[in-house]
């Protein structure tokens, strides 16, 4: 193929003149055509690489959004866990532990041991770093959470030992068969039967028939059996916990010093031994030493009405027996 032969129009001469290119406007030409074909280059492999997806890419992508998924779906069950955990600790502070008397766990110790900056700054350089340090944490506090939880159940099941030990050991029942008695005088200021002045009587009198049993109304050890001026005989329990209930004139002892007794055994019968007017059990409770209005520690073994009824029978009781 020959040179191409440009012609230029001149007006002057009105005829189209012949041009000769220099060596410089042959690669100026030349330049340009190589650059149009490297733009053109260019455009295409960019419309390659990202307009249409290998199938790698497409496999990888395909793997991150489920990855994705899981993490959400991770993160989503663990919300739901520490609101449950959230619920646990909200009854242990405000239900348990009222109920046994017990202060609130603080939330310095619910949460000591979560500071793991250092840790979660070292995840940071992972990939989907946010979203993993995001669960680390929530992990992290689930965990936490759960260990102090435990400890709080470990120390309430203690507690609610040594609460039942206590109850145990309570007066929380009659010392005497509700059909068995009537009541003679309650506890208070009442006429000396015997003197006839106004004295304090420690305890409560019920009238029984001679040979009626007599029970303990709480577990303890018999801290004294046998005779006791003004009681005639007497037993004394100590339960421990600063209670000690008395009953005195039986005709009756069954139990011994140092005996280890339970709530509703027998220990002996209803008499008229020592200072007395009549058959009947002079019952005491009392705590640190100090005579208690024995109506206040029957909860267990009678009615409402019962009690209403033994109430009402030991305030217009007006003298002792004993």
């Amino acid at each position: 193929m020959g040179r191409t032969v440009l012609y230029r129009y001149n007006p002057e001469t009105d005829n189209y003149e012949r041009v000769y290119l220099t060596l410089k406007d042959r690669l100026r030409g030349v330049a340009r055509v190589a650059l149009l074909g490297l733009i053109i280059g260019v455009a295409i492999y960019l419309l390659i690489r990202f307009g249409f997806e290998s199938p790698e890419d497409a496999a990888r992508r395909g793997e991150v959004g489920r990855l994705e998924s899981q993490y959400a779906l991770l993160e989503k069950r663990l919300e739901n866990a520490l609101t449950v955990m959230e619920n646990i600790r909200s009854r242990d502070d405000n239900f348990y532990r009222v109920m046994m008397q017990m202060d609130p766990l603080s939330r310095g110790r619910r949460l000591a041991g979560l500071d793991n900056e250092a840790r979660y700054r070292r995840l940071m350089g992972l990939s989907d770093a946010e979203l993993v340090t995001q669960i680390t944490r929530q992990m992290d506090l689930l965990d936490r959470q759960i260990y102090a939880q435990s400890l709080s159940f470990d120390q309430l099941r203690e507690m609610a030992g040594k609460e039942q030990e206590k109850l145990a050991c309570t007066p929380a029942v009659l010392p005497i068969n509700v059909k068995d008695y009537t009541v003679a005088s309650g506890y208070g200021y009442r006429r000396d039967p015997v003197y006839g002045s106004t004295r304090f009587h420690e305890g409560l009198d019920f009238a029984a028939p001679r040979g009626t049993k007599v029970f303990a109304t709480a577990d303890g050890v018999v801290a004294e059996a046998g005779w006791k001026n003004g009681y005639g005989n007497c037993v004394d329990i100590n339960h421990g916990y600063n209670y000690l209930t008395r009953y005195a004139h039986l005709s009756k002892i069954d139990v011994k010093e140092g005996e280890k007794v339970t709530r509703g055994q027998g220990i002996g019968e209803v008499g008229s031994t020592g200072r007395s007017t009549g058959s009947h059990l002079h019952y005491e409770v009392r705590f640190k030493d100090k005579a208690q209005n024995p109506v206040n520690y029957y909860f267990i073994d009678v009615t409402p009405e019962q009690y209403n009824e033994m109430i009402r029978l030991a305030e217009n009781a007006g003298h002792v027996m004993d």
